[in-house]
């Protein structure tokens, strides 16, 4: 790769051409050289190569066999690209190439080996689309297809082949790119053989159709008489609001038009007498995707409220369409054009049209809240768009909740009667604070408390205020009874938020509950069916439960969502190593090039590489990220040097470590003035301790963060500090306490100190912080003991 790639670029959509040599692998050495030659010459001779490598829009990466073309222009430059290839491809018969190309997110990253690199789904599924094809095949992704479909010159080339099954089990929608000179008008081998299946398939289904026959007609009556299960399932009265499109000029109003969709979901999810789905669930759908019927089966509806926005200035233009799915007939369409300090008007007609035409019944209190206006301030509420943006981004990037928390205290000090800005500020500053994208501040609490409390006096019976409240004492104070009163005095309100059982999921997992938070996850899930922060979480709990079956199949369902999430392939990493598969584990973590504010992944993979007893490759990459450390991150950049010392110790830089240790302590203990409770931050000054020798002062901070955080207060992490415990006994000659500590661990679900989650046999045999403990026979009977089910 070139050295013109700066080390961090920010993460933004690019256009990928990958291009691939088929047949490479069969190739002498030297005709390898001689084709990638080749290949190198047939590029660069392209128009569209040159045109955007002399504007400084294109970033090429060698990939051995081939090369990915990044281009920053727009979605057609790719596809020229591959077209001219393509042609001039004809004049060297020997050099065989199939291409694919995808729009989509990539980011810089300097890889283990300290070298330039880009990562990112842009990349990937790009590779993955040409992976579907044969020599001479343009393939493009679905989404680059219908971007190319706006240009009448490109629709005579696209020709739709159907979806290809890829990575994780995933599918995605391919063309095929060809005309009488270029391209390869051939179906795909991949396509032929799936053809074959579906036609086998259609024989057994017949001949078995035959078979069943008379027991059909038998039961035709009956089925006449009764609805089918699949209809009763689907309520008349239920709507999906997709993606709303933004046709601004000014791409980035894409918030805004983001904003105008979940208002009107919102408003609509206040209508008791409707079944709204959540618009976490709906994010990864496109703004006008062909599939309505699916879509709508997969989300459980049988409407579909479609739009977009149009903003130039203070002018807003506004169209809804509203879809029957079952037969994706229209029932009703309008356009608003209004200035931006009506938009409400907008936002409260659209939910009142739609309620009528879904025939559902409004309450009094219901029309007052479809017409409310929550503030007269466009510049607030403009602020208050953007906030909204960014909470609703999955991940825990501290940097996403540091723009979210941002934006919102700007709407609040626009307009400090914005009771809606309010609740929100204080749910995300709640969130921030348990999850830790936010420093866990005695300020930070104080300002969820005055935020959720403002709201309220505002507007006593707004229910995003009354789930902040409850948020406040669930996520800051770890007062359950009380969370609970506000969260089921919000399920009034809110009849349709997915948050209520959420939250409800996440306090009876704090009390220990663990069959009742199962059932509020499903709650949830039936009116969240697609988000993908929860369902991972709900994999969170299988994974403290050591139930890593039924992760690894929860986590299938987010891929199958958003193939490559960098949090769930973690967290399947994790349960790897948490099961002894260092391999698998390896393999999982290997694509992933998180950044400095990805402290989790980071530390995974550091992880892994101590598992290994070889983490020496890690060690420049964390020197890296520490030469430059984000002030956001706050404490976790010293948690960051503790890692950093553990592996200078385990490839036996015991001076190197010592130094890391002594800067990490000092780094970590002026954070515990503003943050006396962060148990987290208390057990890495533990660890820290530990590495540096101080036994007096390593066991005193793990009894204190014991003390701090007892099970009985937190049956999720209040186990946490015993592993701190734990290990710190190991290491300082202390090992009856370590291992009763290990023995009462491995009896119990928790999150784990570590990445890996709760510790399990397979992690006390690779672990070398228990080398100490390794000719113990009761720690020999510990590491043997059997492995969860």
């Amino acid at each position: 790769m070139s050295t013109e790639i700066k080390k961090e670029i920010a993460l933004e959509i690019a256009h990928v051409l990958f291009i691939d040599i088929v047949g490479y692998s069969k190739l002498s050495i030297n005709e390898q050289h001689a084709a990638v030659e080749e290949l190198n010459q047939v590029v660069r001779a392209s128009e569209q190569f040159q045109r955007a490598e002399a504007a400084g829009r294109l970033l090429k990466i060698a990939t051995g066999d081939g090369m990915a073309l990044v281009f920053y222009t727009s979605p057609e430059a790719p596809a020229q690209c591959g077209v001219e290839i393509s042609r001039a491809g004809k004049d060297h018969p020997r050099l065989q190439l199939r291409m694919g190309i995808h729009s989509g997110p990539v980011s810089g990253v300097v890889d283990v080996n300290n070298r330039p690199n880009l990562a990112g789904a842009g990349l990937n599924m790009a590779q993955r689309v040409m992976d579907c094809g044969d020599a001479g095949h343009i393939l493009l992704s679905k989404h680059v297809a219908e971007d190319l479909e706006e240009y009448e010159q490109w629709r005579p080339l696209l020709h739709d082949l159907g979806t290809c099954e890829v990575k994780h089990g995933g599918r995605v929608g391919v063309t095929n790119l060809y005309s009488d000179e270029v391209g390869n008008p051939q179906l795909p081998k991949k396509f032929v053989a799936l053809k074959k299946h579906r036609t086998h398939v259609r024989w057994g289904e017949a001949a078995i159709g035959f078979l069943v026959l008379a027991a059909i007609v038998a039961a035709f009556i009956f089925l006449l008489r009764k609805p089918t299960r699949a209809v009763l399932n689907i309520a008349e009265k239920s709507i999906a609001v997709l993606p709303f499109e933004n046709l601004s000029e000014d791409k980035a109003n894409a918030y805004f038009a983001e904003g105008i969709q979940d208002e009107i979901l919102t408003r609509l999810s206040k209508i008791a007498d409707l079944k709204v789905i959540s618009r976490t669930s709906t994010q990864h759908y496109k703004s006008a995707p062909e599939n309505l019927p699916e879509i709508a089966k997969q989300l459980g509806v049988a409407h579909i409220l479609e739009g977009s926005v149009q903003k130039s200035g203070d002018a807003v233009r506004v169209n809804v369409q509203l879809i029957k799915a079952a037969n994706d007939s229209h029932l009703w369409a309008d356009t608003f054009d209004r200035k931006l300090t009506d938009i409400f008007s907008v936002e409260s007609e659209v939910a009142k049209a739609i309620a009528d035409q879904l025939r559902a019944h409004i309450t009094g209190q219901e029309e007052q809240i479809l017409a409310a206006k929550p503030t007269d301030n466009p510049e607030a509420y403009d602020a208050y768009l953007r906030g909204l943006a960014y909470t609703l981004k999955a991940g825990y990037s501290p940097a996403y909740a540091l723009a979210a928390q941002k934006y919102l205290r700007e709407a609040v000090r626009l307009d400090p009667k914005f009771a809606l800005a309010w609740a929100l500020l204080s749910y995300a500053d709640a969130s921030g604070y348990i999850i830790g994208s936010l420093q866990p501040t005695v300020a930070l609490r104080e300002e969820t408390r005055e935020a959720a409390e403002t709201a309220l006096a505002l507007q006593p019976n707004l229910g995003e205020a009354v789930l902040a409240k409850g948020y406040y004492h669930y996520a800051c104070l770890k007062d359950y009874d009380t969370a609970v009163r506000y969260f089921e005095q919000a399920r009034q309100l809110l009849p349709n938020s997915s948050r209520i059982p959420e939250s409800l999921a996440y306090v009876t997992r704090r009390r220990g509950q663990w069959e009742r938070s199962e059932s509020y996850f499903n709650e949830a899930e039936r009116l969240d069916p697609r988000n993908v922060t929860m369902l991972n979480e709900h994999a969170g709990s299988y994974i403290m439960l050591r139930r890593f079956a039924e992760a690894l199949r929860k986590l299938d369902q987010v891929l199958n969502i958003v193939p490559d999430d960098v949090n769930t392939l973690v967290f399947k990493a994790a349960i790897a190593q948490a099961e002894g598969d260092l391999p698998r584990a390896a393999a999982l973590l290997a694509p992933l090039h998180p950044g400095a504010d990805d402290s989790p992944v980071l530390e995974t993979q550091v992880y892994q590489t101590i598992l290994e007893r070889n983490p020496g490759p890690m060690i420049p990459r964390l020197k890296e990220v520490l030469a430059k450390p984000n002030p956001a991150l706050g404490y976790l950049n010293g948690e960051l040097r503790f890692w950093l010392g553990w592996a200078q110790e385990v490839v036996g830089d015991h001076a190197a470590a010592q130094e890391s240790w002594k800067q990490a302590r000092s780094e970590l203990q002026p954070f515990l003035k503003e943050q006396p409770e962060n148990f987290y931050l208390i057990g890495d000054l533990a660890l820290t301790n530990m590495g540096s020798g101080d036994k007096a002062a390593a066991l005193t901070l793990s009894e204190r963060v014991m003390a701090a955080l007892p099970i009985e207060k937190d049956a999720v992490t209040g186990p946490t500090p015993i592993e701190i415990l734990a290990r710190v006994a190991a290491q300082m000659g202390e090992p009856d306490r370590a291992i009763a500590a290990l023995q009462r661990l491995l009896s119990i679900p928790y999150a784990g100190a570590f990445p890996a989650g709760p510790l399990t046999p397979a992690l006390l045999r690779l672990d070398p912080m228990f080398d100490p403990l390794r000719n113990d026979p009761r720690f020999g009977k510990l590491a043997e003991s059997a492995e969860p089910e």
